[in-house]
């Protein structure tokens, strides 16, 4: 009977040399659309009362965005220099949320859309789209409740109340065109980031800070976020609901999903098409 070799010291050494190699190495392309594909496969097939409340929980702390900023503009001293530092503030609802795993439309327009660019049909489509109205509407309803706790409750101090509100007048003042335009990079920044995050390993926390540092920095408008200060407006009278609807939320929701999905998936879609196929 013949035995097969057992392979020497030099051999292992070389195979775990091999797999220290692929660890250390970075993931293509290919490699990064499957796992965020995968994800997406994951979430469309995840229970529709698990998706709505962990929609609704990314909709509260969304609200730590908001607070941040406002807690930094309340202290920082009047300067250029203060603006780009309480736009830090702007990232740490994000950070919650995205390293918590909590269900954020914005993620979503990327996602859930390479599952139905890789097998389109009626029935994934309608997957994506019942995933995108459920956390679109919980992220929605998690605003509104927050936006009521913060208004009303006593537990967010007065000081903070003056530059929240200027903060919350500030992102719904846009004209809908405006407004639309500016979620266009919000849209593509966010998709951004759940690009990179498989690849990003330690660096994950700092992607996320910088990345949605740059969406406040930059001006743009983010419809979560946004939706908390609308709601803030809106449940203390300061706000009507038809510009608050036709005006702000209606325009950077298109802005955001023309973004992260028309944009920044396609894009991504079309660099990795063929490589895939082979």
């Amino acid at each position: 009977m013949s035995r097969s070799k057992r392979p020497d010291g030099h051999e292992l050494g070389r195979q775990e040399e091999q797999e220290e190699i692929k660890e250390a190495s970075k993931l293509s392309p290919v490699t990064i659309y499957e796992v965020i594909r995968l994800d997406g496969e994951e979430e469309l097939s995840r229970n529709k009362l698990s998706l709505m409340w962990s929609g609704i929980s990314a909709g509260l702390l969304m609200s730590l965005s908001v607070l941040g900023e406002a807690i930094f503009r309340t202290y920082l001293p009047e300067s250029p220099a203060s603006y780009l530092i309480e736009n830090l503030g702007y990232s740490l609802g994000f950070l919650v949320v995205i390293v918590g795993r909590m269900q954020l439309f914005t993620e979503n327009t990327m996602t859930t859309v390479l599952p139905v660019l890789d097998r389109p049909g009626w029935r994934v489509l309608g997957q994506t789209a019942t995933l995108w109205s459920i956390v679109l509407v919980a992220n929605v309803i998690g605003a509104f409740v927050v936006a009521w706790f913060i208004a009303y409750s006593g537990a967010i101090d007065d000081r903070f109340m003056g530059a929240l509100m200027h903060l919350s007048r500030h992102a719904v003042e846009n004209p809908a065109a405006l407004g639309f335009a500016k979620g266009i990079p919000a849209g593509v920044l966010v998709a951004g980031i759940v690009w990179m995050l498989p690849q990003a390993k330690d660096a994950s926390v700092m992607i996320i800070i910088i990345f949605t540092w740059l969406i406040a920095a930059g001006d743009f408008t983010h419809i979560i976020a946004g939706s908390v200060e609308m709601a803030l407006l809106l449940v203390t009278g300061n706000l009507a609901v038809q510009p608050a609807v036709f005006s702000f939320f209606l325009p950077v929701l298109a802005g955001n999903v023309i973004g992260g999905t028309a944009i920044f998936t396609m894009l991504i879609y079309g660099q990795t098409r063929r490589d895939r196929e082979h």
